[in-house]
């Protein structure tokens, strides 16, 4: 593959001078209807995720899941522990002493909760992902120090490229390129 006819196009990218302009290159892709598509910046702007219209993350309810659960085991498996399966009698104390038993609890449902939180983010997130075509463009590494990038990717049904290029180039776009995988 050593043309770019013979690749397949990943999207087009832009690059955009400020944060300003790159909420406002955000807004004005969810108005025309895009939906695949995404910003990227070295640190969060606030307000991007409205601008972009995403919806509220998934993960919390995943980490409450993963609580519960590990809230759950953890009382079933001292209860069958101390009561079913071997229970002992000291010094009067009952079989279901709960007070003891708050430490293990909250360790596991910590425990579980934390497991979730990053599990649920690879999977959400859609990773391990070991390569992205963004990579292949060398003005692209500017987005972890001082670049602010806009991509809207092909797999979008409103892809057309030369209307997104006419979008960026309206937007104020420093830069507009085609990357390819």
């Amino acid at each position: 593959m050593s043309t770019t006819e013979d690749q397949k196009i990943h999207g087009i990218l832009a690059e955009f001078r400020n944060p300003k302009e790159l909420t406002d290159v955000a807004k004005k892709m969810v108005n025309s209807g895009y939906s695949k598509f995404d910003t990227f910046s070295p640190f969060p702007i606030h307000g991007m995720d409205k601008a972009m219209n995403l919806k509220k993350s998934k993960l919390g309810w995943i980490v409450l899941g993963h609580g519960i659960l590990g809230f759950s085991i953890a009382i079933a498996m001292m209860y069958f522990m101390s009561v079913i399966d071997y229970p002992l009698n000291i010094s009067g104390k009952p079989f279901f002493n709960a007070p003891a038993w708050v430490p293990i609890t909250f360790e596991l449902t910590v425990l579980l909760s934390a497991f979730g939180a990053v599990f649920g983010m690879f999977f959400l997130n859609g990773l391990p992902k070991l390569h992205n075509p963004l990579f292949n463009s060398e003005r692209f590494k500017k987005a972890t120090d001082d670049g602010f990038f806009a991509c809207i990717e092909a797999d979008d049904d409103m892809f057309e490229a030369e209307k997104v290029k006419a979008l960026f180039q309206e937007a104020g776009a420093t830069h507009i390129e085609e990357v390819y995988e």
